[in-house]
């Protein structure tokens, strides 16, 4: 029930806020008209209607920012009310206000506060007691109990608050493990497939190589051993496909995703890329273009691709990058500048780009090396061998 209301309390604000001033302003102005007509005994100073009121206001209002700013709203309800002492003016029902604005110290603040506001609402209640002819120690006990009680119902209110606050970080950190957990499990199936995946290939492309080999030694001498071989090339390479596929297909479902022949992205779509980056980026490519397979084009573009998400994450406010692409005979140079904060810039735990990136640059017999730069900066640069173009 309690964890309801607060979570509609969270949702409704101002109305929340409405509804905590409006019983005690209610009843101010409900007793506004009695309390102004009642004759003040001598050496008392009671309030016509429009100070009763403009008093009442003046203690009632503030409580509106008592969960925003709850040491504020007590503090100047507490100095309005030592005002109204001071001038020998007599407490009223909005003087409960104090009472109000302790409750929500003791709520949300810490205890040091805490115990401050209960001080000073204690020297509030023996204040008020100088005020009648004949104050008692029993007057003053009465009073303590009562502003003891909305201390300690604040600081239970405090206790469950921070306890329901604790229950819903430990549910969320749980959760976030439970989905960490999930994923980490379905990325090892993932690379268990992918390794029955290379196997299956291997294994098939080797009995085909061993086949295409026989065949070319029997296309003279015996023709119908070569045309045997041949056929159980294409019945091998039809059997890889499959298993492949299927392979694949398992892969795709574990990732959420449905079966997608559409063609990798590669070199022709870096200018694409790098035009349509959310960071402001430049393509110089240099030397002659060569045709590389696509499994290369995918690398660079994929290097390229995580290099300006990095400078958009890190690189910090107006940062621009520079992509370079180099063809230099026998080596593929690919550089990713920014002018962003480099070195300078926040560290990413659990970031895993740069693993990616050496990973498919290895594939290839290339390095990759990501650094700040001289001056300020960032710079991602890829060496790879240049591959033919099956």
């Amino acid at each position: 029930m309690f964890g309801r209301v607060r979570a509609w309390s969270m949702r409704h604000s101002k109305l929340a806020g409405v509804l905590r001033v409006a019983p005690l302003g209610v009843l101010c102005a409900f007793l506004a008209i009695p309390y102004a007509s009642v004759t003040p005994p001598e050496g008392h100073v009671y309030l016509r209607v429009g100070g009763y009121l403009a008093l009442a206001a003046a203690l009632v209002v503030p409580l509106w920012w008592r969960d925003r700013l709850p040491l504020v709203t007590f503090a100047v309800v507490s100095l309005i009310s030592f005002g109204q002492w001071v001038a020998d003016v007599d407490p009223q029902p909005a003087n409960l206000a104090v009472l109000v604005a302790l409750w929500g110290v003791a709520c949300q603040c810490a205890f040091r506060w805490a115990l401050a506001a209960c001080l000073v609402a204690e020297l509030g209640v023996f204040l008020a007691l100088l005020n009648w002819e004949v104050p008692t120690f029993g007057m003053f006990f009465s009073g303590s109990i009562l502003v003891v009680t909305v201390w300690v119902t604040g600081l239970y209110a405090n206790t469950r608050r921070r306890y329901l606050e604790g229950l819903e970080e430990r549910a969320e950190r749980a959760e976030r493990e439970r989905d960490q957990q999930a994923r980490m499990a379905a990325a090892a199936e993932r690379a268990r497939i992918a390794r029955e995946l290379h196997d299956v290939v291997a294994h098939n492309v080797s009995v085909m190589v061993v086949q295409a080999d026989g065949a070319g030694y029997a296309l003279d001498s015996d023709p119908e051993q070569a045309r045997l071989a041949v056929r159980n090339i294409s019945k091998t390479g039809r059997a890889a496909l499959a298993e492949m596929r299927r392979l694949v297909g398992v892969l795709r479902e574990n990732e959420g995703g449905s079966t997608d022949y559409t063609p990798q992205p590669g070199l022709g779509q870096l200018e694409e890329l790098v035009r349509g980056s959310a960071v402001p980026a430049s393509l110089r490519v240099g030397g002659a273009p060569a045709e590389l397979p696509e499994g290369q084009q995918l690398t660079v573009y994929r290097i390229v691709q995580e290099a300006l998400t990095n400078a958009l994450k890190h690189g910090g406010p107006g940062v621009e990058a520079t992509v370079e692409i180099d063809y230099l005979g026998s080596e593929l140079v690919v550089r990713v500048t920014d002018n962003g904060r480099g070195a300078a810039a926040p560290a990413s735990p659990g970031g895993h780009g740069l693993i990616g990136m050496r990973e498919r640059v290895g594939m290839y017999g290339g390095a990759v090396s990501a650094r700040p730069r001289q001056g300020g900066g960032f710079e991602v640069l890829a060496r790879l061998p240049m591959a033919k173009a099956a």
